[in-house]
């Protein structure tokens, strides 16, 4: 029976050091990829690696969500422009309700530091929505 859970723990330890290496990123919880949607419709932000804070302060791994609509994430450390294709949730919001007219849109998600700096293509998430 020890030797079953040693081995369990150890692949526990495995799976975190993995998950660990691969660095900090970002997805979506909802809507999933290729969802079709009614507008106004739940967006849902999820990071792993860095922390979610309030814009402002540069503070080492940390920093809040964008979504880019039909457009591309950003390089490393480009500010994140302030228009209705570039949505800033500074206050450290991980959700929101879109409203979008129908059609066929990408949706960017961008993690930037406390003053909008891009992180760059690893904290960048893309997926395809249709809104009814």
């Amino acid at each position: 029976m020890q030797i079953i859970k040693a081995s369990a723990f150890a692949a526990a330890l495995l799976l975190a050091g993995a998950a660990q290496a691969q660095g900090p990123s970002v997805s979506f919880v909802e809507p999933k990829d290729g969802a079709t949607v009614t507008s106004p419709f739940r967006v849902k932000f999820a990071v792993v690696g860095m922390e979610v804070q309030p814009a402002g302060a540069v503070v080492p791994n940390a920093g809040h969500h964008h979504l880019l609509i039909n457009r591309e994430g950003l390089a490393k450390g480009q500010p994140i422009p302030f228009d209705d294709n570039h949505l800033h949730f500074g206050k450290g919001q991980t959700e929101t309700e879109v409203k979008l007219p129908p059609g066929q849109y990408k949706l960017t998600m961008q993690f930037a530091d406390g003053v909008h700096q891009s992180y760059g293509a690893g904290l960048s998430k893309s997926i395809s929505v249709t809104v009814k």
